[in-house]
């Protein structure tokens, strides 16, 4: 599932592309929207909240998605092959002068646009949020801690808590703060920081499609999410991999057992032939 810092970037340059501009085709291909045509309508905006886009028109509608593994917005100019099989799209809006497709979008909806918040008011602070402020940062640190008998790696995920982390910057809070993902959010130190750093991680982000963690945008970008087995950048331990979650909350993590000391699940055993 994408970060963050992918939806904001992704509603950035839709709201730059589409903003003003009155659409000559606007095409809903999910199931549940095929009735509906956009064309006429005015794009009046593009707002991101947490993993949610919401792209807005002058009747008072708007158009949710959410891009869960596999969705993506792609923009291009008119007459520009697309990227990805045509019958992959789901949505096609269409100015005069860009033309915003969006495939494998599943989750796909028209609502009116003054009750939004329907689909994100549960959500915790939005940390790329233009509003964010020490308000936000405080009802962040109250339901993060709440939350006291669980895995700070579990907790970091829930989007009810603070909207924005993933599967990437999760791992790398964990490494970055030298906590186990599997440590318990009671026993992690100083939790305020890691929502501060949360938020700068993905701000770093925000508005360009490499995800560094580390400062370099070549190809030691991160720290340890998606190097298991490779050395650690700090110490030189090999980094390990496991399941954190049940079921379809499953995701895997990524450690260094010396730079984050704690909880661990057992190094897996190889298979005997």
């Amino acid at each position: 599932m994408p970060e963050g810092d992918t939806v904001y970037l992704a509603g950035r340059r839709m709201r730059a592309a589409l903003s003003g501009g009155v659409l000559v085709r606007g095409e809903l291909r999910h199931p549940r929207l095929v009735e509906h045509d956009l064309t006429g309508r005015t794009v009046t905006g593009v707002a991101s909240v947490g993993k949610h886009l919401f792209t807005r028109f002058d009747d008072g509608r708007s158009l949710h998605s959410h891009l869960r593994m596999d969705g993506s917005w792609h923009l291009y100019r008119p007459g520009t092959p697309w990227r990805r099989p045509a019958h992959e799209a789901r949505a096609v809006l269409a100015t005069a002068e860009r033309v915003a497709v969006g495939f494998a979008l599943h989750d796909l909806g028209l609502l009116p646009t003054a009750e939004e918040s329907r689909l994100v008011g549960h959500l915790g602070p939005d940390l790329l949020g233009p509003a964010w402020g020490e308000d936000h940062a405080a009802e962040a640190l109250r339901r993060l801690t709440a939350r006291g008998g669980s895995e700070i790696g579990l907790v970091l995920l829930e989007q009810r808590v603070m909207a924005g982390v993933g599967n990437l910057y999760k791992t790398e809070v964990c490494f970055l703060r030298g906590v186990s993902p599997w440590t318990l959010t009671r026993d992690v130190p100083d939790p305020a920081a890691v929502i501060a750093l949360s938020r700068d991680l993905l701000l770093r982000n925000a508005d360009r499609p490499e995800q560094s963690t580390t400062g370099d945008l070549g190809r030691n970008q991160h720290w340890v999410f998606e190097r298991g087995g490779q050395r650690c950048r700090r110490c030189g331990t090999r980094i390990r991999v496991g399941e954190q979650g049940d079921g379809v909350h499953t995701r895997v993590a990524y450690w260094c057992p010396t730079c984050q000391p704690g909880p661990a699940p057992p190094p897996r055993r190889a298979r005997r032939r």
